[in-house]
């Protein structure tokens, strides 16, 4: 099995890494923006740092991967970032922005640089880590929300266009998750799990192949 995973440096990306690293027959491409060290999951991992912004840079790590090791069977565009937004503040204009070209247009240039090649096999998955925070607006996480809403409805589009392909799409999206991105809120996390928990369920959901997974599924009655 072949398996690239952005955003693979830290929080659900690497636990995901560490997860199907177990497995000494697959080869993992680990895309993040500091260079992720690859050796110590597995014999089979591969390291690129690139940042998922960095349209042309993304081309060229699926040209290598596929050069070296075949069109993948499954690519996690997880790469994304949070930050504190307020809708009535021209500052956060700017952090909108630079949200909406890491988690939607890097998730977008992420498949797109790799789909072609499995469209051309007629087989793999294409999996993005949307959020729950996509089906409502919150205060404060504005640019959040709408960043992830924007995945969930692109990941849509994408399925209906790659119909027919052989090549699924899997849009996932957990809840509260123990990562270095969630540990600075200073709110109550319902059904807070680890990340390595939500590693082998996400990895469940997508060989299951749903077409929207919430991770833990008890966050889909919060939301």
């Amino acid at each position: 099995m072949r398996v690239v995973i952005t955003g693979a440096s830290s929080g659900i990306g690497e636990a995901l890494a560490r997860y199907y690293a177990r497995d000494e027959n697959t080869m993992l491409g680990l895309v993040a923006r500091r260079t992720v060290d690859a050796r110590a999951l597995s014999r089979k991992a591969i390291s690129y740092a690139v940042d998922v912004t960095d349209d042309q840079a993304l081309a060229a790590v699926a040209q290598d991967f596929v050069r070296h090791f075949g069109p993948p069977d499954l690519v996690i565009a997880n790469a994304g970032v949070g930050v504190g937004t307020a809708g009535s503040e021209m500052a956060s204009v700017a952090k909108l922005r630079k949200l909406l070209d890491v988690n939607v247009t890097g998730l977008a240039a992420t498949f797109a640089a790799f789909a072609p090649a499995m469209i051309g096999v007629g087989r793999g998955t294409l999996a993005g880590i949307a959020s729950v925070a996509g089906f409502r607006g919150l205060a404060g996480n504005g640019a959040y929300c709408a960043s992830k809403s924007a995945v969930i409805t692109w990941m849509e589009s994408l399925r209906a266009e790659l119909y027919g392909t052989g090549v699924s799409v899997v849009c996932v999206c957990p809840g509260y998750i123990d990562t270095p991105m969630t540990r600075v809120n200073r709110f109550h996390m319902p059904f807070l799990i680890s990340a390595e928990d939500a590693a082998r369920r996400i990895a469940r959901a997508i060989a299951a192949k749903h077409r929207l997974a919430v991770i833990p599924w008890q966050m889909a009655l919060v939301s």
